[in-house]
């Protein structure tokens, strides 16, 4: 243990792959009467360089009380308003509005003082890269923009945050989906939950440290991407540019949870084939609807066998691993027999499982239900994989990042929060697997708003992500020069 000296009582410690700094600081200021404030610094195995800093006495205090002014300086109503900013822009996955919504944010990322690579991606050549992960929107053009804080000296945090979102629908809304409305402690909009409220937690949390005065050793990296709803384009050509580091967090909505642990989720296309007759002669043809309908009861059965044992992070939902069909579409004319469904769903995949197993089950139960169909026997349903094809993600629930964000959210907060899995698919996979940084998922939000109407995110977890932000960032960077 190394003493900081007066006035701080701060002292090192260190354990076997993981050291902090901790104690009581006491910080005055010129006419403000002195706070006393718990900071900390942490170190990771394997993080290189090292985060345990020693620097000379009295710097650790003085950027302790500049953390300290930070996280006072987190306030509701800046994040309601840069959330509002946020959900105006209609940034639907594929339209032209998810690239208006990566130049408003390349403007505040200026505006806190970040440096900016906002670039054109070149989509065709991207989807062309044998790991590309998938893709549904039709792109006419996509942007890339990374924002960068620090000496570059220490260890690098990235922050990751999609600007796209789903479509609203027409039905259930009793708030604009666009207008960001404020009622009942909440924000209301497309976007709010999955994952704008992320992206304006992690805008603040910067600007708070950077007004402070507090100086990195380390750097962060906030990563804003499109194309994450449709299977991870802008992560996928983030990385492919070169923006890594030595740990991440993408807020998606975990509701101040750490998730160490994604889901997989595989977009797939069932053909159905009927034979159309004038619908006066319904029984002279064959309906495909009914044949869908075999089909579908299959993947029931299919589902309820994949659910049986899940996974312990898992282990709190009903169902880890659905499969959902989203679009149906049957036939051509009301009055005659529907000679062919098409149905396009999502399939879970479970930890741990491979992209190939997963498809390689839904595709001998679909076999099976034909083969138990006198007409399918002879008209297989044909099984085509598209779109976004999201592997599973998965750090240990004791890993390095999954502790330090941890340890952040219960020095801020007084306890520490749950650490479990979710049971949708992120971009977590392409940071952890194709890029090898550590990632962790931590938003405010919950994921059962995504992608419904009247989507919303409570105001308070704004505020208490934001605060654990900025504790992290200080704590993963280190503390600079003066």
């Amino acid at each position: 243990m190394v003493d900081l000296g007066p006035p701080c009582g701060s002292v090192w410690v260190s354990r076997d792959g993981f050291s902090w700094v901790h104690g009581r600081i006491t910080c005055g200021h010129p006419g403000r009467r002195p706070s006393t404030f718990a900071w900390w610094t942490a170190s990771l195995s394997g993080v290189n360089p090292p985060l345990n800093v020693r620097t000379r006495p009295g710097l650790e205090e003085r950027a302790a009380c500049r953390v300290a002014d930070a996280l006072a300086a987190v306030r509701a109503e800046d994040l309601v308003a840069e959330l509002r900013a946020l959900l105006a822009v209609p940034s639907v996955t594929g339209s032209a509005a998810e690239s208006e919504a990566q130049h408003h944010v390349e403007r505040r990322l200026r505006a806190i003082g970040m440096d900016t690579d906002l670039w054109e991606i070149d989509v065709a050549a991207t989807a062309a890269d044998p790991q590309f992960p998938g893709m549904e929107a039709d792109r006419d053009e996509a942007w890339g923009l990374v924002g960068a804080w620090g000496d570059g000296q220490g260890s690098t945090l990235v922050l990751n945050g999609h600007v796209d979102v789903v479509p609203p629908g027409g039905v259930g809304w009793t708030a604009e989906p666009w207008a960001g409305q404020v009622r009942d402690g909440r924000v209301w909009g497309r976007g709010a939950c999955d994952m704008k409220a992320g992206l304006a937690c992690q805008l603040l949390a910067v600007r708070a440290l950077r007004d402070a005065g507090v100086r990195l050793r380390g750097r962060v990296l906030l990563q804003s991407v499109v194309g994450e709803e449709d299977g991870g384009l802008g992560t996928f050509a983030t990385l492919r540019r070169g923006h890594r580091g030595d740990l991440a967090v993408i807020c998606e909505p975990t509701r101040g949870q750490v998730v160490s642990a994604t889901a997989g989720a595989l977009t797939f296309r069932l053909v159905v084939p009927g034979r159309s007759v004038h619908a006066s002669a319904r029984l002279e043809g064959v309906d495909a609807v009914e044949k869908y309908v075999h089909v579908r009861a299959a993947l029931r059965r299919l589902e309820e066998r994949r659910n049986a044992a899940p996974h312990p992070l898992m282990a709190g939902y009903r169902l880890p691993y659905p499969i959902s069909v989203g679009t149906l579409a049957a036939g051509n004319w009301a009055s005659s027999v529907p000679d062919r469904v098409v149905a396009e769903g999502r399939l879970g995949v479970a930890l741990g499982e491979t992209v190939d197993d997963a498809r390689g089950e839904l595709e001998r139960a679909v076999a099976a239900a034909c083969a138990d169909d006198p007409w399918l026997r002879s008209h297989p349903v044909t099984v085509q994989w598209w779109g976004g094809q999201f592997a599973p993600g998965q750090v240990e629930p004791d890993a390095g990042v999954t502790r330090l964000v941890a340890a952040a959210h219960a020095r801020v907060h007084g306890a520490a929060p749950a650490v479990l899995g979710a049971p949708y698919g992120s971009d977590q996979r392409l940071l952890t697997g194709l890029a090898g940084v550590p990632t962790v998922l931590y938003g405010p939000g919950d994921v059962r708003q995504a992608h419904a109407p009247d989507e919303s995110v409570p105001v308070g977890e704004l505020v208490e992500v934001t605060r654990t932000l900025v504790q992290l960032i200080a704590a993963a960077c280190g503390p600079g020069p003066a």
